[in-house]
This record gives structure tokens, sequence and C-alpha cells, in this order.
């Protein structure tokens, strides 16, 4: 798994990136009321504009990615200068308010996470195989303090097609992975696409010690 997102950056096959925040992000976030100066974790982030719009909201923006060559494109394209170090077996880069973590996002822990309180997900969940989506939504709720909130987006493909990544993951399997651990909301359905994929959006709340599956 982790080759082949690796070899995709290398030969350019980048069909799931955008060149514009994506509009579920645009439209939903803000239902969230996410107060400026609340850091934004984004899991396997590519080099997403996303990351550049929740900065513009006055958002400082923690993404984790495996690729470098993600990060460097994502720094070039950000036309500033890029503080670059290393820290905790990560490749880390600075650039504005966004910081990109150069690594395993299995390996990143709640000690670099220490101020994270809310999360962008629009291709980290769809991008792994069933047998590790399961390891993803702990993992992540294991980083995020009771409160933090975030937006998650699905994807459902055209009958039939299995294949991937981006995975197939349905609304049950959404519930299953993450209402133990969150509070989960289904915002919107987006209009099919025509190669019949089909984004859903939903809104995350992480649960405290106390609270009440509802």
């Amino acid at each position: 798994m982790k080759e082949e997102w690796l070899s995709r950056w290398r030969e350019g096959r980048l069909g799931f990136h955008r060149e514009h925040p994506h509009p579920a992000l645009v439209d939903h976030w803000p239902t969230l009321r996410v107060p400026a100066g609340t850091k934004v974790l984004v899991p396997l982030c590519g080099k997403s504009v996303d990351m550049r719009w929740l900065a513009r909201q006055g958002h400082p923006v923690l993404g984790v990615e495996l690729s470098l060559e993600a990060i460097d494109q994502f720094a070039r394209e950000g036309g500033g200068d890029a503080l670059r170090y290393r820290q905790d077996g990560f490749e880390i880069y600075r650039q504005g308010s966004i910081e990109l973590w150069g690594g395993d996002f299995f390996h990143f822990h709640i000690q670099q996470a220490s101020d994270v309180e809310a999360f962008y997900d629009r291709a980290a969940l769809i991008a792994l195989p069933e047998a590790t989506r399961q390891r993803y939504a702990f993992h992540l709720a294991q980083l995020l303090p009771p409160g933090a909130k975030g937006i998650l987006i699905s994807l459902r493909r055209a009958p039939g097609d299995d294949r991937g990544p981006p995975y197939d993951v349905a609304a049950n399997e959404i519930e299953t992975l993450f209402s133990p651990n969150f509070k989960v909301t289904h915002l919107a359905d987006g209009e099919p696409e025509e190669n019949g994929w089909q984004e859903s959006t939903w809104s995350l709340i992480r649960r405290g010690p106390t609270d009440c599956l509802i």
C-alpha cells in the first residue's frame, strides 16, 4: 500500500488532486464554528490546496503525508520560503501557518499532536483498504481531545466497481468505525459524478470519556 502511494506521486498519477478547495469543505466547515486559531490536523494530506483554504480562515494547519515528493510540490507551489528540519523521525516543512510532517501517519503520536483541536479528512480514510480503516479511525481518535470537531468526506463507487484507491466506504461503515469515539452526523451527499462516484460529507465530534453513545 505504501509503495503504491509513493509510486503515484513519483509518476504523477494524481487524478485525486483538486486545483481548488473542495466545495464540501467550503460549504460545511463554517457550520462547525471552529474558532480561528484552532490547529487543524489533515491526515494523508498530499499537496491539498484545502490546507491553504483552512489557513486563510485563520487556522494553523498540521498535515501528515507519507510522500516527501507531495510535500516538496506543496512547498514549491506555495511560492514562499519553507523552513525544513527533522524531528521525531519526520521530515518537517513549515511555510507560513502550515506545517507538514513527512512520514507514516501511524507513527505520528499524541505528543506531536498535543495542540491539535480539529481535523479535516478528504482523502485519508478512502485511501486505505478495509483492513486498515479500523486502525485509522482508532488512531485518529487517540490524537484528538474531547470536543475536537472535524469534517470527513467519504466515497461510494459505482455498483460493481470495487477497485481502489480511492475505496468505496458505505455509510454503515462510517458509523461502525467512528461512532465509538465520535458523534457522527451525516451532512450531505454530493451529486453523482460521470464515473458513478458519489461523495458524502460527515461531521465528527470527539466524544469525552463520560459521553454516552446515542
